[in-house]
């Protein structure tokens, strides 16, 4: 019994250093306490992928008293046990690319940011203009002023073994 406990640990350690890191993007102020508006994008960047109601369900296991912040201390056992347990699996990577091609009407092999904005925005469960923001800043390549989704896809997808 003692083995399995031991060839455990290293992976909740490991888990559990990828969850810190990506709180502590957040964590403007370094208290270990970030906005709860940030939360959904901390848990997409871990490869998950939840529903709007799984991050208000999340959200309300780890807000400190309504307060509007969530604090590591509750943040980590809850995200843990997420990854851990598989929960909002990430969308695998075909899938993703066909999405993508689909919205690539004339097969360039990226998309315009206005054109993006528009259907994460306006179709399905749309991203707020914040989350929009936040994304077109991290994945528009700079010197072209696209996104390239195929860049794009291998960082929303993850090693499967993590």
């Amino acid at each position: 019994m003692a083995e399995n406990r031991q060839s455990a640990e290293p992976v909740v350690s490991d888990v559990q250093k990828k969850i810190k890191a990506a709180f502590e993007a957040f964590d403007y102020e370094s208290n270990n306490t970030v906005d709860v508006r940030e939360i959904g994008t901390i848990i997409n960047s871990l490869g998950c992928f939840p529903t709007q109601a799984d991050i208000h369900d999340f959200i309300a296991k780890v807000e400190e008293a309504h307060t509007g912040y969530v604090h590591l201390d509750k943040f980590l056992p809850a995200m843990t046990k997420v990854l851990l347990e598989h929960k909002f699996p990430p969308i695998p990577e075909d899938v993703l690319l066909q999405a993508f091609e689909v919205l690539d009407k004339e097969k360039k092999g990226y998309l315009e940011p206005e054109e993006l904005t528009k259907y994460m925005t306006q179709e399905g469960d749309p991203f707020t203009q914040e989350e929009m923001d936040e994304m077109l800043t991290a994945f528009t390549d700079h010197e072209t002023n696209v996104i390239y989704y195929k860049d794009l896809i291998s960082q929303l997808t993850i090693d499967p073994d993590m």
